[in-house]
């Protein structure tokens, strides 16, 4: 299909499945692709068989800092997102280019891992395309043109939705759609770990690439059990705001690197490379010994967030497939002051002037008047928090926040219930 003809039918996409959009909203993302289609035709100067990809950002729901160590986690696909226009070029290379960013070209004569690309987008497409070339896909070269309006910085994972939308497009056009959500998950998480240079879990590409509120497991880390939560979040009458309280992410890698260091030494003093594989019943049970053998109190706190929360994040699961909402806010607050009691991870330390996170959720906690519920979002430390607002306090809260942290940083989202995909007309 040309750019004209997929004009013509634009309006057809179901963008109240895509981006849980109210009746009369649909024209703003009408004119998102139509300028994504005048964008690709500009970079690339072709036209015909075009098809259009969408991969959302993602919202930790629950579980903080516990896959890392095998534990539990429930995610949800936001309604933002990157959406790629795609072109087969016939030719044996990849050239995608971003809005805002030079063109990635990746030759798929050479596949092997590239240090010079680590840290780079190139590195990810690469990365996924030797994924498809080991499963024995025959691949080919195309043209996409992307834009996202995921935020960056934000905890809702702006590099996974690119590893998902990349895997996704190529699922499409040289693996017939056989590959499942995690599947594809997987290929983003080893192209971020192998070409791309950053060590990461599969939270953050599993949730993009499933769409809706899904629950995982980590417990099998090879193969994670993900279950799809059959929970509408729209019926609940409550928003899911994502606060950014403007601090700054850089220089924090040490504090980050801390959480999963400490709570891996108190793994290793039961001969245990995980905290999954201690049972909390040991822990206690020395848990003298081992304060002594440490000698570090916060790794032992942080112990006790895990084990704690990863048992919430399964019973946020059951909650929501229960359909239980008041459950899931309480356990949601629950594990929020587990993260700033707890595991610490809201400021740091030693800069005592800079608590943005810390005064975020003070200002939630003062606007909910104990409705609803909040909690750090996603490392911690600087960034994100998240809130569930009921709908007739939204308006006063949104104003609330923003009269401290500035306009546009309280951002008023939806759960959308599907995830990596092309957008067929």
């Amino acid at each position: 299909m040309n750019i004209s003809e997929i004009k013509q039918k634009i309006d057809s996409i179901d963008f109240k499945k895509l981006y849980c959009c109210k009746d009369g909203e649909e024209k703003k993302y009408i004119q998102r692709f139509e300028r994504l289609l005048d964008a690709f035709s500009k970079t690339f100067e072709k036209d015909g068989d075009i098809r259009l990809f969408s991969a959302p950002g993602r919202t930790e729901i629950g579980g903080n800092h516990t896959d890392h160590q095998h534990g539990a986690i429930v995610a949800g696909s936001l309604n933002l997102d990157v959406i790629a226009a795609v072109r087969p070029n016939g030719e044996n290379v990849i050239r995608i280019k971003s809005e805002g960013f030079p063109m990635d070209t990746v030759t798929l004569d050479s596949l092997e891992p590239d240090s010079l690309e680590y840290g780079k987008s190139s590195g990810l497409i690469r990365g996924i395309a030797a994924c498809f070339a080991k499963k024995d896909y025959k691949l080919s070269g195309f043209d996409a043109y992307t834009t996202s309006n995921v935020l960056k910085g934000s905890g809702m994972s702006s590099s996974a939705a690119f590893e998902i939308l990349v895997a996704v497009i190529m699922n499409s056009l040289f693996a017939g759609e056989e590959l499942s959500s995690m599947e594809i998950a997987k290929m983003g998480q080893y192209a971020e770990n192998v070409y791309f240079g950053k060590p990461c879990g599969l939270l953050d590409q599993a949730a993009c690439a499933s769409g809706g509120i899904v629950a995982i497991d980590f417990a099998d880390n090879q193969n994670p059990k993900a279950q799809k939560l059959n929970f509408d979040f729209a019926e609940t009458n409550y928003a899911l705001c994502i606060i950014d309280s403007g601090a700054d992410h850089e220089s924090l890698t040490g504090e980050y690197a801390a959480i999963t260091l400490e709570m891996r030494a108190v793994a290793e003093y039961f001969g245990k490379e995980f905290l999954n594989d201690v049972s909390p019943e040991d822990f206690y049970k020395n848990l003298a010994d081992v304060r002594k053998t440490l000698n570090n109190d916060r790794a032992l706190l942080r112990a006790i967030h895990y084990f704690n929360d990863t048992q919430r994040a399964k019973d946020e699961a059951k909650a929501l497939k229960n359909g239980d909402f008041d459950k899931f806010l309480k356990i949601v607050s629950e594990s929020g002051r587990s993260s700033y009691m707890y595991l610490q991870n809201v400021y740091v330390p030693k800069d005592t002037k800079n608590q943005a996170v810390s005064l975020a959720l003070a200002l939630c906690d003062k606007l909910l008047c104990g409705r609803g519920a909040f909690r750090v979002h996603g490392g911690g430390f600087a960034g994100t928090i998240q809130a569930f607002v009921p709908y007739d306090m939204l308006e006063s809260f949104k104003n609330g926040i923003e009269s401290v942290f500035g306009d546009g940083m309280c951002h008023i989202l939806s759960i959308r219930s599907v995830g990596g995909v092309e957008i067929k007309l």
